[in-house]
């Protein structure tokens, strides 16, 4: 299973507590975390596998769309700074229109990322009995 993770700059500490709190659920399901750059250099920072991208800024987010078109990525966890102004904003609204369009769970924020994580370990669990 491949699940993106983006965030922008205030939320990038929040992201690897995130991950760091889900690690046992993520290793169940032998996740590969594909990563814009500045995020993925936070969670590699943490002692987490990562494939980075290019930063968001350069077109991480849209190299991250193209792979969710292509049907490799089967959910993308985008922690967003809906206050701050981003100027790779168009970018940003492509990938979760493509999101949208090709069916890929997308969250935008931890209280949906948690329920998502938190269903793949029921999956997992439930396979198990």
């Amino acid at each position: 299973m491949e699940i993106a993770i983006i965030a922008h700059d205030g939320r990038k500490a929040d992201m690897v507590a995130f991950l760091m709190a889900h690690l046992d659920i993520l290793k169940q399901h032998n996740v590969n975390l594909i990563a814009t750059g500045t995020t993925g250099s936070f969670v590699e920072q943490a002692g987490l596998e990562v494939k980075k991208f290019n930063s968001g800024p350069l077109g991480g987010d849209a190299q991250i769309a193209a792979r969710v078109v292509d049907g490799l990525t089967d959910l993308v966890i985008f922690f967003r700074d809906p206050l701050g102004k981003h100027p790779h904003e168009p970018d940003v609204n492509m990938l979760l229109r493509l999101c949208d369009l090709h069916n890929v769970p997308l969250t935008t924020n931890k209280a949906t990322a948690e329920i998502i994580i938190q269903s793949l370990g029921m999956i997992k669990n439930r396979s198990e009995k």
